[in-house]
């Protein structure tokens, strides 16, 4: 058996963290034996999920390591529920409460503020969160009881919408203002109008990487004249990844009770389903393995991953007819 080179997408549930999930995977791999017969090799996952976040989380298994970063640097897609009138210092349903409202926005004023937030914004991201403050964790200093003050910065909202309930529902209508008076415009609040008011909502993004899930919402919240937190964080997709392929945890503790690790794993240019394939003549494909340049190419330019045969080769990025490796896979049955 040779060294397993490939993803496994778990499915996150609630109260796992990143870190656990891979070692779910070692340890997994280890039972089964395939430490022992074939030696050590990387594992790593390619995207922090919060422990009470759930959904896609790809973990990358050998020479797939080496696309992790790419994996971090992909759109993500998530669904998440905001409750409006309470608002925590973690921003989610674990922290401690801080603010609280009575106004609950209409939901058609949550429909029109949502273009608001889509495109490039500026975003603060929560306190309790793992950037890093004066070479400390921004979580550790808020857990001490430390101010922590960030810096924004700015991502992007690909899409931004309000989850459907079921089939077939319709987007609520949109009306001319919001809550955001801060903005200029008027406030549309008045309890004895008949609009149907929204204790909580689910929404649906399309992000950029580090956007913060529960920094949109507070955002949104307050837009809306209101506080809120998140009581609800699925990740749908991530990279090419989709919920579909991912397998929960009891999936994953057969691979341990020796179920065939082939039922899980997903190959290596399965991470690369989102960019075209290159097919590489044997001179190309050991070109490309002594990290040569290869020139006089007519696609267009980006980046592509090329193969010889059905094996992936690397990764590439080409530019006026030039193609360089960005990362170079140590697969066997490539072409020498």
């Amino acid at each position: 058996m040779s060294v397993p080179n490939g993803w496994i997408i778990l499915d996150k549930p609630v109260g796992l963290g990143s870190t656990q999930g891979v070692a779910a995977v070692k340890r997994n791999l280890r039972e089964a034996g395939i430490f022992a017969r074939l030696g050590k090799f990387k594992v790593g996952h390619g995207g922090t999920l919060d422990p009470l976040a759930q959904g896609v989380l790809p973990i990358a298994i050998g020479e797939a390591t080496k696309l992790a970063g790419r994996m971090l640097d992909s759109d993500k897609i998530y669904e998440f529920t905001i409750r409006f009138g309470v608002e925590t210092d973690t921003l989610d349903a674990e922290g401690d409460v801080v603010r609280t409202s009575e106004r609950r926005p209409p939901l058609a004023a949550v429909a029109a503020i949502l273009p608001e937030f889509t495109g490039e914004i500026e975003q603060v991201p929560p306190a309790y969160s793992a950037l890093k403050v004066d070479g400390k964790r921004a979580y550790d200093l808020a857990r001490a009881g430390e101010d922590v003050a960030l810096k924004s910065r700015r991502v992007t909202i690909h899409d931004l919408h309000l989850a459907r309930q079921s089939e077939g529902d319709e987007q609520p209508p949109a009306i001319a203002s919001s809550f955001a008076t801060t903005a200029g415009r008027p406030d549309p609040y008045d309890p004895s109008a008949p609009l149907e008011l929204a204790e909580s909502i689910t929404l649906v993004a399309r992000v950029s990487k580090g956007t913060y899930i529960r920094s949109l919402a507070r955002d949104i919240a307050h837009a809306l004249g209101t506080v809120g937190h998140v009581t609800m964080l699925l990740r749908t997709k991530a990279g090419p990844f989709t919920l579909d392929q991912a397998i929960s945890l009891d999936k994953l503790n057969e691979i341990g009770k020796g179920a065939p690790l082939e039922q899980i794993l997903l190959p290596l240019e399965a991470g690369l389903d989102d960019i075209p394939a290159f097919d590489l003549s044997p001179e190309q494909a050991r070109a490309v393995r002594q990290g040569r340049v290869l020139t006089g190419l007519s696609h267009k330019d980006g980046q592509f991953w090329a193969r010889a045969g059905d094996v992936p080769v690397a990764l590439m990025e080409l530019k006026g007819g030039e193609a360089r490796v960005v990362r170079g896979f140590n697969l066997s049955d490539v072409a020498e």
